[in-house]
């Protein structure tokens, strides 16, 4: 079962595939421009490859993948960098967003219109003024791939 915040919180954004996500500003260590990809023989199709972080190397999951969303049409992805038990790793995505501040009070659970990949990756849903904010579960989204 997802563990659905209880508190009122910052978020980072990011959108993939017109989608608004976010994820904790803890989780968070930096935002890159595309980086050159060492694709990975064997590797499973979420891992797109490895970037190098100033001599780290660093695995890079695409999200889109990941969540069961089509391919992206060429555009370059972008990387959010975020630490999980095992070290950072990059999360692509098509475009970054603001941090935004999230009240407990507008917070559902996932929708059941969502695909059941990326319903099980999304800890809850955050009712914002103009959209809905898909709070993604960092460590489970990167858990299952590593």
């Amino acid at each position: 079962m997802n563990r659905v915040p209880t508190e009122d919180q910052q978020l980072c954004t990011f959108f993939v595939a017109g989608r608004t996500f976010g994820a904790e500003v803890s989780a968070m260590r930096e935002v890159l421009t595309a980086q050159p990809l060492t694709r990975v023989p064997l590797a499973p199709q979420q891992v797109r490859g490895l970037i190098n972080l100033r001599g780290q190397i660093v695995t890079a999951i695409d999200l889109r993948e990941r969540l069961g969303f089509p391919p992206c049409d060429g555009q370059k992805a972008m990387n959010v960098i975020v630490e999980g038990d095992d070290g950072l790793v990059s999360l692509l995505v098509d475009e970054i967003g603001d941090v935004v501040e999230v009240s407990a009070d507008d917070v559902e659970p996932p929708p059941d219109t969502m695909g059941e990949r990326a319903r099980d990756l999304i800890r809850c849903v955050y009712k914002l003024e103009d959209k809905l904010l898909l709070l993604l579960d960092i460590e489970k989204t990167i858990a299952e791939v590593e």
